[in-house]
């Protein structure tokens, strides 16, 4: 969470999920406490008492809140776990409407010709990383080798996603940078190959003042490269940022998958 507190977290993450500053806070002030009124709060959030009524009608319309008509009117917040279920719906319903949306939106793209040869994508973020890690395993139809540079990387979706690809024939190879961390793998997947890499550059740069760090690196099919790595900022935020390259004859994507089939000696495989 980088330094901020679970309450500020917290509301980060519910404007996210689509309501607005002070509903957030107001959403958030309530499930510290049992019940309150406007004036507590208001009190809690730092929502001005004038706006805590707007928002407690918006989170009432949510099924976030409920309220006792008492003078003065109190509220309180539903059951987390309740909570979270409503708002999981509501972002499954709007997702679902923004893909058929965007589904029938007219293409007006006249050039229908595409050059996968050269394709090179620049990527930013961990969270669009992520979901195209996790869609071009999904895509994997031969061979799928997956380098993690950062404990970070594994997840138990990212596993669930590799055990998938395993099972309908895919050849699953993981790499890790530590030993620990393979261990982790071998847990969580048993079945699928598992080495330590002996690629060093991934651990860290022989360069001054260069503290990049490598978060991942996908090959798929032989054709397909992902390529991340962690930047730290001002603020003390780490920042993900990565390459998407396709297309067999690809610069990018021939130089890694030569270094990533260089053999079990030289990138530190073993059984």
């Amino acid at each position: 969470m980088n330094d901020i507190s679970p309450q500020e977290h917290a509301v980060e993450l519910l404007q996210q999920l689509g309501l607005k500053e002070y509903e957030a806070r107001a959403f958030v002030a309530l499930t510290r406490r049992k019940r309150g009124t406007a004036k507590e709060i208001s009190e809690t959030s730092d929502v001005p008492r004038t706006r805590v009524y707007d928002a407690i009608r918006v989170l009432e319309s949510k099924g976030l809140v409920e309220t006792q008509h008492t003078n003065p009117q109190v509220f309180r917040a539903v059951p987390i776990d309740e909570a979270v279920a409503s708002l999981e719906a509501e972002y499954r319903e709007r997702t679902e409407s923004l893909r058929k949306s965007l589904g029938s939106l007219e293409v007006v793209d006249t050039d229908a010709s595409e050059d996968v040869t050269h394709e090179v994508w620049a990527l930013s973020g961990g969270q669009g990383i992520t979901s195209r890690t996790r869609r071009l395993i999904d895509e994997a139809e031969q061979e799928c080798v997956l380098i993690i540079g950062h404990e970070n990387v594994f997840t138990d979706r990212l596993a669930s996603r590799l055990r998938a690809a395993h099972e309908r024939g895919v050849d699953v190879v993981v790499g890790t940078i530590t030993e620990d961390l393979r261990d982790t793998v071998r847990d969580a997947l048993p079945d699928v190959e598992s080495f330590v890499s002996g690629l060093e550059w991934l651990r860290q740069s022989a360069l001054p003042g260069d503290e990049t760090e490598i978060s991942r690196l996908l090959l798929v099919d032989g054709e397909t490269i992902l390529v991340s790595s962690f930047t730290a900022s001002m603020d003390g935020r780490t920042h993900e940022k990565g390459v998407f390259g396709r297309g067999f004859d690809n610069g990018l994507v021939t130089i890694i998958r030569r270094l990533m089939a260089t053999g079990p000696t030289d990138i530190g495989r073993d059984s």
